[in-house]
């Protein structure tokens, strides 16, 4: 018969704590609409509401790359972690 691998059960850590959250930011602070949906204060003449969404996108990406490392981090410490373990 062959070898199934041994399934685990994913692990929750604090790099994958940070992870999410820094994924799950954006969509909170976009979905609350009650906390930007005003005029002022404008910047450089451009309402509050347009700028704050702009900022964000900056954010997201800044928040995206950070997760992607973190996970990439995560990701080559399990690899090490596996490859040492003895059979």
């Amino acid at each position: 018969m062959s070898e199934t691998p041994e399934v685990r059960p994913p692990v929750v850590t604090p790099a994958r704590v940070i992870i999410a959250l820094c994924l799950v930011a954006p969509f909170v602070a976009m979905l609350w609409v009650g906390s930007y949906a005003k005029a002022d204060p404008a910047f450089i003449g451009i309402p509050f509401f347009y700028w704050y969404q702009m900022l964000w996108v900056l954010i997201s990406t800044a928040l995206t790359v950070t997760a992607y490392q973190l996970w990439q981090r995560d990701q080559r410490g399990r690899a090490s972690r596996k490859g040492g373990e003895t059979k």
